[in-house]
């Protein structure tokens, strides 16, 4: 496939663009094969120089478009004969709905060129195969490809592990992605466990997710693993080597937890289809406890409401509210972070092991082990030890961040595999920021940028489903790393009111303490510019305050 064939019109001049927060623009919009170009002319619009604006076209969620003067030709007489005269002022206009949830307005002169255009951006903003998206085709002069690939090494990480605490050890059983196409290929698991309890574990469990360490934690030595539900059907069938390896983890005595984001009533529905969950009777030294979380579908859809109650400019508070709480995102925020601190009370306060899964444990399995490090861990409320979490347990972890990406809350597809599943980690995070603002050594301004990138991107890290389609798909190896990209905007992400704080941090759930995360939902739709100018000024006297 060439782009070329994609591209109707390549050109037109007099376009007029507005959108909310942006200067309205008027000049020559050009598409190219990854981006669309609105460049004025100097002196246009009342300003001194030329002004460029770029749109990523993969950031293009839906177009809508609508024409104007549709009766292209008008009848009239000459010298008693019938007559068409073509109509020169046709117009259109396209709307395009962003996966950043901008909404940008197009005024193009003539008809068939605004349905050209409007085509070709569905066309380009749709192209299937991964190696044709602009990652591959990305080249900063400021950066080299191998950069950053390895800034986060999942190898190095678990090896300190290992050697710190002599009970774990890594594992390449999974090289070439022979036991679990949707794990890494090293893992760490427990020192006493041989490779073939492995193999018969990962058969056990669904699509191969056997138990592995998720987090180790130095003050008491508890750990939190995590997996899939295990395959125990209606017959309820067991694994010896799968209850081995947990008996192992609680050796030492300890007692263990399995927290499972599933109702009690979902888990007996996945036994009867084949999947299940780990039965009292077989694991001993482990509790159940279900703590069912959203996903899939219905999160989509409290996703997509939410953002149409923050379009909503009606000035009727109540409405306002009412759909709010129809959106139930709140909901999904308070749970979220409610299951997180019951992992993290596991380990702190009972020291007990914890065990986290759902169904495929990849996605509210990784959300709270991700969640509950944050809460727990200083290291990971810094820049780089958060770069470093998201590597461990979302993107190496198996996440698939293509298929639940593929749409942000305006598209008119509704595919069943959508889900905002990172996007609410990065709510609950902020939730975690607004409540401790001295914790966190990122600040807002970093969430977006994650956000932005993991729908669309010039870099490649949330690239694919998980690390055997990186790999396949080079991306390591074609495409550049997102990390070094933020890094050299190092100053613009850090929190200047930042103290490191060596404390677990134990978030409210309280209905009143969860908020609606305005910096994401609203920006678009209201002015940021007071409080981006109270941000600079902290940041300002942060600064002075460092230098005396």
């Amino acid at each position: 496939m060439e782009f070329a064939e994609l591209i109707k019109t390549t050109k037109v001049d007099s376009v007029a663009f507005s959108c909310p927060g942006l200067q309205s623009v008027k000049g020559m919009l050009c598409i190219t094969s990854h981006h669309l170009l609105l460049s004025s002319r100097p002196g246009a619009n009342g300003e001194q120089a030329q002004t460029e604006l770029w749109l990523l076209i993969r950031n293009v969620d839906a177009v809508e478009k609508s024409v104007q003067n549709l009766s292209w030709y008008q009848s009239s007489r000459t010298n008693g004969s019938p007559r068409q005269t073509r109509l020169a002022n046709a117009s259109g206009t396209i709307i395009l709905k962003c996966k950043d949830l901008k909404v940008l307005q197009l005024e193009i002169p003539g008809m068939e060129e605004c349905l050209n255009i409007a085509s070709s951006i569905e066309a380009l903003s749709s192209v299937e195969s991964v190696m044709m998206t602009y990652p591959f085709f990305y080249r900063p002069q400021s950066l080299k490809l191998e950069d950053g690939w390895q800034l986060h090494s999942l190898e190095e990480y678990y090896q300190q592990i290992a050697s710190d605490t002599g009970a774990w050890r890594l594992s390449y059983i999974n090289e070439d992605f022979v036991a679990c196409s949707s794990y890494p290929q090293v893992v760490i698991v427990p020192a006493a466990v041989n490779e073939e309890t492995l193999r018969d574990s990962a058969r056990f469990r669904h699509r191969g997710r056997f138990p592995v360490l998720s987090y180790y934690h130095k003050k008491n030595g508890t750990v939190m693993l995590r997996c899939s539900q295990p395959l125990v059907g209606p017959n309820r069938k067991r694994c010896q080597e799968d209850e081995a390896l947990l008996r192992t983890v609680l050796a030492g005595g300890d007692r263990g937890f399995i927290l499972d984001t599933r109702s009690a009533q979902a888990a007996k529905q996945a036994q009867m289809l084949g999947g299940g969950t780990e039965h009292r009777s077989s694991y001993p030294g482990w509790k159940r406890l279900h703590r069912p979380l959203e996903r899939g579908r219905p999160l989509q859809e409290s996703f997509i409401k939410l953002v149409e109650a923050c379009n909503d400019l009606s000035p009727n508070m109540d409405r306002w509210l009412s759909k709010l709480e129809a959106s139930k995102w709140l909901s999904h925020v308070k749970e979220a972070l409610s299951t997180a601190c019951l992992a993290a009370q596991g380990m702190e306060r009972e020291e007990a092991c914890i065990l986290v899964h759902g169904a495929e444990g990849t996605d509210t399995t990784l959300l709270v082990t991700a969640l509950a490090q944050v809460i727990l861990d200083p290291n990971c409320r810094t820049l780089a030890g958060f770069q470093g979490l998201l590597e461990r347990e979302w993107i190496q972890a198996g996440h698939p961040f293509r298929q639940r990406c593929a749409h942000s809350a305006y598209s008119h597809a509704r595919l069943k595999q959508e889900a905002p599943m990172f996007l609410l980690f990065l709510d609950c995070v902020w939730q975690l920021g607004r409540q401790f603002p001295l914790s966190l050594e990122f600040s807002e301004g970093f969430l977006l940028a994650l956000f932005e990138h993991s729908y669309a991107s010039p870099y490649g890290t949330f690239l694919c489903n998980n690390e055997k389609e990186r790999k396949l798909c080079e991306v390591k190896v074609k495409t550049h790393s997102l990390w070094p990209g933020l890094n050299s905007k190092r100053q613009q992400f850090l929190n200047p009111l930042y103290a490191h704080n060596p404390l677990v941090i134990w978030p409210s759930v309280e209905p009143q303490s969860v908020l609606l995360w305005q910096g994401l939902f609203l920006r678009w739709v209201r002015s940021s510019q007071h409080l981006d100018e109270a941000w600079a000024e902290i940041q300002q006297i942060a600064k002075s305050t460092k230098n005396h």
